[in-house]
């Protein structure tokens, strides 16, 4: 057998190890680009891989069978065999004994941010705290290791989780005042676990000459005390006014975590993702990394923004880089912020808060010129909407936009949590692929009752509605705000219920999916929703020899025992990039509101 993929993945050195350990055999001497690849010819070395059995999701959307694969030195898939076929006795170099596990494509997270989901595990992370006190105590022990950081920085605090109210009984937001007992001789930035508001101490907001009599920008808000002076939180729009003034991450710091999320994402069986909101810095670590031949997991870019499109790629889509492992082919804009820090657009008011509607990041005009402009220029473009009102708004404009902009767009609704059933429709019409998290359901589920109201709970996540429409459905995660962990999805998916089994027989369960449909939102759907379903997302002749070997069976086993999957190797082009030697790492909240 020959050399595989086997570095350890963390910190800087993460795959240093892997170019010596894999040679000219491996992933990082993959085909050049093509629509549908030739096979190798027939002298080049093979592999053969035997003693598995699994799925993949085929052209047509069925689930097929698999039994084992060859694949070529460039890490490209000859033949697969399915239950019953005879195996080859020649014709390959290598043989690899898949040891009776189960075999899946490498699966897709169409929704990550992949420098927040490593940055966040070498930075703060409060995100499995259960209260406040807890959380000021781990701020005060974090700030203690690092007595030389000017400025202390994290993410992952969630009020609804830590029970916060305030003297009425309604969820609250912690204060200035709260963390500036836990440290308040230095600048305290902690995001929510959402990414939607910021917490700062006092040091933190006189830094930022934040007042009183500081104005909230459109699309954000300041809640203040009864004096007027801030709070502490800054929401959606108005965290623009701390970030400035932050320490940016080096570029040492950016290879780094880097690093740390692909080791992230190859524990749980993920070969490609959906980056949304990749900035200029984010490009270059990419970039960095593909020069270097330590990029190996498949990330499709979706800038942040018109200006960091037009800055990273110019006047068109990137082609694909590194053997099919990075591509900028989109944009990501965001309509409204996220209904735990009620920043999401709705319809009607707050079920929990009637003076407000939540926060659009825009108006409909301005929407349709920054989708139009993107267009024009064939990137593909994916809004975030988590309200009904922000859905809406795309919706309509998709819709407008797509007489003039014919052929396949592809556009994307990023979570699409909340759809009114009057808007649905427009899914179906124009092709819409809705970007959904499953975990968001069951992490969000006692909050959005409070927040929604029973009237409009039948809107929200609302996937077999999106299959039933006609628009198609690619999951992921929003790592760091979730786990990175497909299977857990794929549980979710299918039962509606959380890790708690909790409510049995899930929630709004008219909307649970198949188990072929979750499997392919997670494999097909991503590859289809990011252009490259003639290059990954399934196990066929020709496609990259990306698949997974884990210990449990998606079609057959209990939600349940699909959340715990142990992911024994993930393999990318042809070569090893994860073994089961250590640990699955943790990172992200279970618990987010």
């Amino acid at each position: 057998m020959r050399p595989r993929l086997t570095a350890r993945h963390t910190g800087t050195a993460v795959i240093a190890m892997i170019a010596a350990a894999c040679g000219a055999a491996c992933v990082a001497g993959c085909a050049a680009p093509a629509m549908a690849r030739p096979a190798a010819p027939p002298s080049a070395p093979a592999t053969l891989l035997d003693n598995v059995h699994g799925e993949t999701i085929d052209a047509q959307g069925q689930v097929e069978a698999v039994s084992g694969l060859l694949f070529d030195q460039t890490g490209t898939i000859l033949q697969v065999f399915h239950p019953g076929d005879k195996l080859p006795k020649k014709g390959f170099a290598y043989h690899v004994d898949g040891q009776g596990r189960v075999i899946l494509p490498g699966l897709i997270d169409s929704h990550v941010h992949v420098m927040g989901l490593g940055l966040a595990a070498l930075s703060l992370d409060l995100s499995d705290t259960h209260s406040l006190a807890e959380a000021l105590d781990q701020i005060r022990a974090f700030a203690a290791a690092h007595p030389d950081r000017a400025w202390i920085v994290g993410r992952g605090w969630n009020q609804e989780a830590w029970g916060l109210k305030d003297s009425t009984g309604a969820s609250r937001f912690p204060t200035a005042a709260e963390l500036d007992a836990a440290l308040g001789d230095r600048p305290v930035w902690l995001e929510r676990v959402d990414g939607h508001a910021g917490w700062a101490n006092s040091a933190a907001l006189k830094a930022a000459g934040i007042t009183a009599g500081t104005k909230a920008p459109a699309g954000g808000t300041i809640p203040h005390r009864a004096d007027g002076s801030p709070e502490g939180v800054l929401v959606d729009a108005a965290m623009d006014l701390m970030t400035p003034h932050l320490p940016p991450p080096r570029g040492a710091d950016r290879d780094a975590a880097l690093a740390k999320a692909q080791s992230l994402l190859f524990a749980r069986g993920l070969t490609a993702v959906a980056d949304m909101g990749t900035s200029i810095e984010d490009w270059q670590a990419f970039r960095r990394a593909g020069d270097a031949n330590t990029l190996y997991v498949r990330i499709m870019a979706y800038a942040m923004g018109i200006d960091q499109m037009a800055l990273i790629a110019g006047s068109a889509p990137t082609p694909w880089l590194y053997q099919d492992r990075l591509r900028m082919g989109g944009v990501k804009l965001f309509m409204d912020g996220a209904l735990g820090s009620r920043g999401a657009w709705l319809k009607a008011p707050y079920a929990d808060a009637p003076a407000t509607r939540g926060l659009p990041q825009m108006n409909d005009t301005r929407l349709g010129n920054l989708m139009s402009r993107a267009a024009m220029d064939g990137f593909q473009v994916a809004v975030h909407a988590i309200g009904d009102a922000a859905n809406a708004a795309v919706l309509h404009t998709v819709d407008d936009l797509s007489a003039t902009y014919k052929g396949d767009r592809r556009w994307r609704l990023e979570h699409a949590q909340v759809i009114d059933a009057a808007d649905m429709p427009l899914v179906g019409r124009n092709g819409v692929i809705a970007s959904m998290q499953p975990t968001h359901q069951t992490s969000d589920r006692l909050m959005a009752e409070a927040r929604l109201g029973p009237g409009r709970l039948a809107g929200a996540y609302a996937w077999q509605s999106v299959l039933k429409a006609g628009g198609r459905l690619a999951f992921g995660s929003d790592a760091p705000v979730e786990r990175p962990d497909p299977f857990a999805g794929i549980a979710a998916a299918i039962s509606r219920e959380g890790p708690d089994g909790q409510p049995a027989g899930g929630w709004q369960p008219q909307e649970k999916v198949s188990r072929a449909a979750a499997l392919a939102a997670y494999t097909t759907g991503g590859a289809w929703a990011g252009f490259a379903q003639n290059r990954f997302g399934r196990l066929a002749p020709g496609l990259r020899a990306d698949f997974v070997l884990v210990d449990t069976d998606p079609m057959t086993a209990s939600p349940q025992a699909i959340a715990k999957t142990r992911v024994f190797e993930t393999w990318v082009g042809g070569g090893k990039v994860w073994p089961d030697d250590q640990a699955a790492p943790e990172t992200g909240n279970q618990n987010r509101g």
